[in-house]
């Protein structure tokens, strides 16, 4: 199964051998993995790496009802679920961006920034709707401050795939050869992801998360169908604007949320106190170091926020002043010719410098 087309061959183990076959070599890793449930001697090792483990099966009037917590053992899963991330990434990015780069023909720069915008796309486009499929079900929007131990199958799931997806990013800037001038940018958001959706599944707050991620996937699926316009046609400004609004409206929701979930709802809340064993963290240092944690980061993105909507509205009056200038401007009247030759300093100038008058001549 080959991703790339092959324009030349490297040796192996080669720098340029390991960024173009990398998703071969993950999807024969993967291929192992699968294979090792065939077999009674290693299906228990194999299932290690597909199934979410720590499942506890309880008796209500529905039913028996399995739900989970965690552990070590979700290493693991996530490591299966990252080499799966790497595959899915190659598959959007030959069958589907690659396409679209050779009709546009756009420079590196923005070929890379494209790159991203598109893959970025899909996996909020997916995460969003799966999010909301699960606080629709689950009811999580009508009590997202219950902090519990135990979740479903599909929200703990939820977690361990974004886990696993930001961070199959880290080794992507090296595969799609990043410039240098991005990996610090891109660092820092891929940053920011890992340690929130840590926070939330380690300190079991996923029912807040799920709502922030939410509303945070909502926004950045905006923003980068915004840039994907932009890069077809650059006359597409307006989708920006609409994608500030949302930027603005999401910001000041999850300061909200955060405050009304975590600071009153879990201070309100009968399990107080740090026990490790049955993972309760609603103490009132972690939570007040979770609000700062969000209160921070929100202050952070909206201060990046302002000082690119000021530079782009600085371009956009100089640009104005620029076309002003210009227009106020009259331009030379061209010189004006005619058959018998042109305007020169006011006067009527025949084409070899004599005067076009007609001579008069002495009657003999």
């Amino acid at each position: 199964m080959a991703f790339r087309r092959r324009n030349k061959s490297y040796p192996f183990f080669s720098q340029e051998f390991l960024i173009q076959n990398h998703a071969d070599i993950v999807f024969s890793l993967v291929i192992f993995i699968l294979i090792g449930l065939m077999f009674e001697a290693t299906a228990k090792t194999a299932i290690l790496f597909i199934q979410p483990q720590y499942n506890v099966t309880t008796l209500s009037p529905e039913g028996e009802v399995t739900f989970y917590h965690y552990g070590w053992k979700d290493c693991a899963t996530i490591l299966f679920y990252f080499f799966i991330a790497i595959i899915l990434h190659a598959v959007v990015q030959e069958y589907l961006l690659d396409k679209v780069n050779r009709r546009l023909h756009l420079s590196k720069s923005k070929n890379t920034k494209f790159n991203e915008s598109g893959q970025l796309c899909v996996f909020h486009l997916v995460s969003s709707v799966w999010s909301f499929y699960i606080l629709i079900t689950e009811g999580y929007i009508l009590h997202p401050s219950n902090c519990v131990t135990f979740e479903k199958f599909q929200v703990k799931f939820f977690y361990l795939t974004q886990l696993a997806y930001w961070l199959h990013a880290l080794p992507e800037l090296y595969f799609q050869k990043v410039r240098k001038e991005e990996i610090s940018r891109q660092l820092q958001y891929i940053s920011l992801y890992l340690l929130h959706i840590s926070a939330a599944y380690l300190l079991n707050l996923s029912r807040v998360g799920l709502v922030l991620l939410f509303l945070q996937y909502v926004s950045e699926l905006g923003f980068h169908i915004a840039r994907l316009f932009y890069f077809t046609d650059e006359n597409h400004q307006k989708t920006f604007d609409l994608w500030a609004v949302s930027f603005v409206f999401t910001r000041m929701a999850t300061l909200t949320l955060m405050f009304l979930a975590v600071g009153f709802g879990l201070a309100r809340a009968e399990n107080q106190g740090l026990d490790l064993e049955m993972g309760n963290f609603n103490t009132v240092l972690i939570r007040m170091t979770v609000l700062l944690l969000a209160c921070l980061t929100q202050s952070w993105l909206l201060w990046k926020f302002i000082r690119f909507q000021l530079r782009r509205w600085r371009e956009f009056r100089h640009e104005q002043a620029v076309r002003k200038k210009a227009a106020t401007k009259q331009p030379l009247r061209p010189l004006k010719r005619d058959s018998l030759g042109h305007h020169e300093n006011g006067l009527l100038k025949a084409e070899n410098g004599a005067s076009p008058r007609t001579k008069k001549f002495k009657s003999p």
